[in-house]
């Protein structure tokens, strides 16, 4: 299992959704605060939106910490990029828990400090209102709207 979490954010770091989405059981439950709970095929489209808005930018994920037993395991990782809709540069710092069944991953939460990674990608307004259940709200909102959008492309 450990592989598996080892592999899964070496395909990040390569932008490889496909490989990161085959680690995923069929029931996978994803959690974070900036998307809120997503389920099975959901789950997989958000690494594939992510990867996808990356492409072009520099984007850098570094995995560490791992540790696994066969039903469980966890990682911490931290993200360098470019917010997109702000051109603002982040270094996201995500711990991550992870659930196993069949060999793959079933329950993937990442939990990361909302107000930090809002001031790096808003600046000002991130510092105003990113620690509020307001913001937490918007932005579920938001990502979810354009998960929606790129499922429907």
């Amino acid at each position: 299992m450990n592989s598996i979490i080892h592999n899964f954010y070496q395909a990040f770091d390569q932008l490889d959704a496909e490989t990161m989405v085959g680690y995923y059981h069929k029931n996978i439950v994803f959690e974070d605060p900036a998307f809120g709970i997503l389920k099975d095929d959901r789950a997989k489209n958000m690494w594939r939106m992510l990867c996808l808005s990356q492409k072009k930018n520099q984007f850098n994920v570094v995995a560490s910490n791992i540790t696994v037993n066969e039903n469980n395991g966890s990682a911490h990782w931290e993200a360098h990029y470019v917010f997109s809709q702000t051109g603002r540069k982040v270094h996201n710092k995500i711990d991550a828990n992870f659930e196993f069944k069949d060999g793959k991953i079933i329950k993937h939460t990442d939990y990361f400090n909302l107000h930090n990674w809002s001031k790096q990608a808003l600046g000002f307004k991130g510092y105003l209102i990113g620690g509020t259940s307001f913001f937490k709200r918007k932005l579920n909102a938001q990502t979810n709207r354009l998960l929606t959008k790129f499922e429907n492309k």
